[in-house]
């Protein structure tokens, strides 16, 4: 097993594509922690999978901290970092004020470098480390009503080849997945589920995403067999984006 006897966190872990993420980890050996803004959810990825679990507002300082401080107790060391967490919205950019452009690039962009600075110690201590960020093929088609998420999904690109510079001298590598649109709770309770068969027409693959679609790209990224791959972003949207 790809994983085996190492210790991942993964955020977003209560749902959709940071716990199909999850599952894919621990089926390849890994031991999880399941890091959710949604406690009781995120205990009950981690009850599955036979992990740990935290309860995190990846876009705080002190959790994000915290998380890898109760990863270390628990499990001695964190050899893996998958950010899924984040926040989805559907709002007109007419309609986006400076209090909503904050709060979706404090979880979207601030979570990301929060998360990954709180384990570059541990990781860089160690001589070894796989960190995992989530962009999104939307950043790149420009997706309308989602100003502040683009926004922030570019700073994600931006940062993963950042971190990939400054931390592969420490044995760390810095990847993203970029998934198109997928069969999420968050993406099936948003007007974004209208768009399902419209970006079908558009992808190679003619079919839908699923969130069991992401999770190989991640699980590679996060394996010693990606350890000539860094600064780099795998776009998992079925041939939708082809530039």
């Amino acid at each position: 097993m790809k994983l085996e006897n190492r210790v991942a966190i993964v955020t977003g872990a209560a749902q959709g594509i940071g716990k199909a993420i999850a599952e894919k980890l621990a089926s390849e050996g890994a031991t999880i922690v399941a890091a959710d803004i949604q406690g009781d959810l995120a205990k009950e990825t981690a009850d599955a999978l036979g992990g740990t679990s935290v309860q995190v507002d990846i876009s705080k300082e002190e959790d994000a901290q915290r998380m890898v401080d109760e990863t270390l107790s628990a499990h001695g060391k964190v050899d893996v970092l998958v950010n899924a967490a984040a926040i989805v919205p559907f709002v007109p950019w007419d309609e986006v004020d400076f209090a909503y452009w904050r709060n979706i690039i404090s979880v979207n962009l601030d979570g990301p470098y929060l998360v990954s600075r709180a384990v570059e110690k541990p990781m860089r201590e160690a001589g070894y480390g796989r960190i995992v960020l989530i962009a999104s093929n939307a950043f790149y088609a420009g997706t309308p009503n989602m100003g502040p998420y683009l926004a922030a999904k570019g700073g994600v690109v931006g940062l993963t080849r950042a971190l990939a510079t400054e931390l592969g001298k420490y044995g760390i590598t810095a990847n993203a997945v970029a998934p198109g649109i997928t069969r999420s709770p968050a993406t099936l309770n948003s007007p974004h589920k209208d768009a399902f068969d419209f970006v079908q027409a558009l992808q190679a693959i003619p079919r839908h995403g699923e969130t069991q679609d992401i999770a190989p790209a991640a699980a590679f990224l996060a394996s010693e067999e990606s350890g000539w791959v860094t600064g780099q972003v795998i776009v998992a949207d079925a041939g939708h984006i082809r530039d």
